[in-house]
């Protein structure tokens, strides 16, 4: 739908010079007026100057006038375009729960499990269309990295920072990310909701698989994803590979993938486990699962662009200008006889 709108309204303060300079022009005429008088009677001064008129001042006043306006109506940008508009489109919410503790950064799957699940949950945004995307990160505590939206972008933003030192408490809650992605839903949404839990599955700290229950029970899906091999791998630290983990022994600690529990999980959440490997996370697996969801509707504004008409306002600003100059401030005798302003005073 077709609408008018001016970009910088404010700039039509400036018109307030306008009626300034129209008390001070009305000053000057008067003034103009009292000065010749006391030289003799009107009458007689005006057949001692002929030429001199007393409509053309005030015309190219008036031109010079509507020439101001029209410059500052350029000034505040005239724009035609489309109004704002509210569109319905179809989306499901998705909230990804990404383990952050130290095991993720074993390297059986490379180049670690946390940088390949980092990778696969960038992909995926490039495949959302109409979909809100969340995103959780925990280890010994749960943090909402990421409030759901619809801002892919900034999701990837958000994905580049998260590392395992994000979260000071080191562990692995899987039962607290799901309660709080539980808890990260939009208020009033009535769609299609799913988590995606991804993890190693390593959960010492609380009861996951009745947290993905209670989930199930308010109509949330809840997935797993199991980054890393049943074999284990060891723990690197600090940037190179040389040096792992020990234990208070001085054994190497072997993270090991916990398939069973991450399937506990998926089941008493109605959702699907799927094993990471070194070709694929599975995350678009998951994700055409979702798409079969119900998609309910949600609100979309939309914008188009305006297209700028000033040009046409200072045409014709110099339209008034170059008429200006074409009204001399005295009568044309070649003119006179046409009368083209009235009288010719």
């Amino acid at each position: 739908m077709e609408s008018f709108r001016f970009a910088h309204p404010e700039y039509f303060y400036f018109l307030l010079v306008i009626p300034v300079f129209t008390v001070f022009f009305i000053l000057s005429r008067i003034n103009r007026r009292r000065s010749l008088r006391m030289f003799g009677d009107h009458a007689l001064i005006e057949q001692l100057m002929p030429s001199v008129s007393a409509a053309r001042p005030i015309i190219k006043f008036i031109i010079w006038m509507l020439a101001l306006g029209f410059i500052i109506t350029s000034l505040a940008q005239p724009q035609f375009g489309s109004k704002l508009l509210t569109s319905k489109r179809k989306g499901v919410e998705l909230i990804i729960a990404l383990d952050v503790s130290n095991s993720m950064l074993a390297q059986d799957i490379k180049p670690n499990r946390l940088e390949r699940a980092k990778r696969a949950i960038a992909k995926l945004t490039e495949r959302l269309r109409d979909d809100k995307l969340g995103l959780i990160v925990f280890a010994g505590q749960a943090y909402v990295q990421l409030p759901i939206t619809t801002d892919y972008v900034s999701a990837k933003l958000f994905l580049d920072a998260i590392n395992t030192s994000i979260v000071p408490v080191q562990g692995t809650a899987i039962g607290a990310a799901i309660n709080m992605a539980t808890k990260s839903f939009s208020p009033n949404f009535v769609g299609s909701k799913a988590i995606i839990v991804i993890t190693d599955g390593e959960n010492h700290e609380d009861d996951a698989v009745g947290a993905a229950k209670e989930a199930m029970d308010k109509k949330i899906i809840v997935h797993t994803i199991g980054m890393g091999l049943p074999q284990g791998a060891p723990i690197p630290i600090g940037t190179g590979s040389s040096d792992f983990l020990k234990d208070r022994e001085g054994k190497v600690v072997v993270t090991k993938l916990d398939e069973n529990m991450l399937t506990q999980i998926a089941t008493a959440g109605g959702g699907t486990y799927i094993r990471a490997n070194n070709a694929e996370v599975g995350l678009n697996n998951l994700f055409n699962e979702i798409e079969k969801m119900q998609k309910t509707e949600m609100d979309s504004r939309q914008y188009s662009e305006y297209n700028d008409q000033f040009p046409l306002f200072l045409s014709l600003a110099l339209a008034m200008i170059l008429l200006d100059f074409m009204i001399l401030d005295r009568k044309n005798k070649w003119l006179r006889n046409f009368r083209l302003f009235g009288n010719q005073k």
